[in-house]
């Protein structure tokens, strides 16, 4: 594996968080942009006496013991738009255990949800964590990949983002994801990316077609969890969870979204999405000094992909002939 510090060109993307920075005061008006404490953004799905608050309210802890785990969901949902968040991962031995941080249609693992995952998978004390992505769309998934970080994601807070969005031209105006104009439309490619640091690990793009791969339909809330998955998380489920090392405790801090808040049955900002940053043509694409940062990644990092498991999928999905550098 190549020193990240020697010849990684990460130093670039100091300048691409100055940018999101920026643009994250300046978007539009039309659009959503949540930070605050915890209770303004977010409820508890379940077992309340597992979450705790700092005395300022900053700062988020969810635990996980034998008994169960916990997990907190947005109050809003949203359609498209940029969301980041730091955790501090379960430090020491935490093999077993899974923090979820994810974007989802629906509260519970519906037959027909539209899912986007960040899923933290712990490791025995020493070995390197691995953060697996997947996608669902219409309640199919199957899409993994898995990488491992250049960092120790348990000793500080580190920024985990999605950048989701959809874009098209109709006529000489560049609107949002849905007009309700009839007009001749062509639809551009739209993406997916997961990010680490402002570092992108992960880029989905669509055919700009009607299919089965994409999630661009449905509004989704932010989600994340803590909970027990030894049966399979860490060495396909031959590490289990030591209990004696419980609780397993994830933190998190500094939520931020700024993208289309949902409102039935539409929300204004569904047709004027390119209005702002993440829907403008410079976050259609990654940049030169990103694409240096993902080739990067490509090289060093990635240890499962799913467009590379020939004998899972003979014939590989529709989506792994899109290239993530146009």
């Amino acid at each position: 594996m190549e020193n990240k510090a020697s010849s990684s060109p990460l130093k670039s993307s100091h300048h691409v968080a100055a940018l999101i920075i920026i643009s994250l005061f300046t978007s539009s008006s039309a659009t959503s942009l949540s930070k605050g404490n915890f209770d303004d953004n977010f409820d508890i799905m379940w077992s309340k006496e597992h979450f705790k608050a700092s005395e300022d309210g900053q700062i988020w802890y969810l635990s996980l013991d034998k008994e169960t785990g916990c997990g907190f969901q947005t109050k809003q949902r949203y359609r498209f738009g940029w969301f980041s968040m730091k955790l501090k991962l379960v430090g020491g031995d935490s093999a077993g255990v899974v923090t979820a941080y994810y974007m989802c249609s629906e509260n519970g693992a519906g037959p027909t949800r539209d899912e986007l995952d960040f899923e933290f998978l712990g490791n025995k004390t020493g070995q390197p964590f691995l953060i697996q992505t997947n996608i669902y769309k219409n309640g199919t998934g199957g899409r993994e990949m898995r990488h491992m970080l250049w960092y120790d994601p348990t000793e500080d807070f580190h920024t985990y983002s999605i950048l989701w969005n959809y874009h098209q031209i109709v006529g000489v105006r560049m609107p949002g994801n849905y007009t309700w104009v009839f007009m001749p439309v062509h639809v551009h490619l739209m993406q997916l990316r997961f990010y680490a640091d402002q570092v992108p690990l992960r880029v989905f793009k669509n055919n700009g077609k009607p299919n089965n791969f994409f999630p661009d339909e449905k509004p989704m809330y932010l989600f994340s969890s803590i909970w027990n998955a030894d049966d399979w998380a860490t060495r396909g489920g031959l590490e289990k969870t030591d209990w004696d090392k419980a609780p397993f405790v994830s933190s998190y801090k500094d939520f931020c979204v700024d993208g289309c808040q949902w409102e039935d049955p539409y929300p204004p900002c569904v047709s004027t999405t390119t209005e702002n940053w993440w829907d403008k043509y410079a976050a259609w694409h990654l940049s030169d000094s990103q694409k240096l940062d993902f080739a990067w990644v490509q090289r060093n990092l990635v240890i499962y992909d799913y467009c590379q498991d020939t004998k899972r999928y003979p014939t590989l999905p529709e989506e792994c002939s899109l290239s993530p550098w146009d």
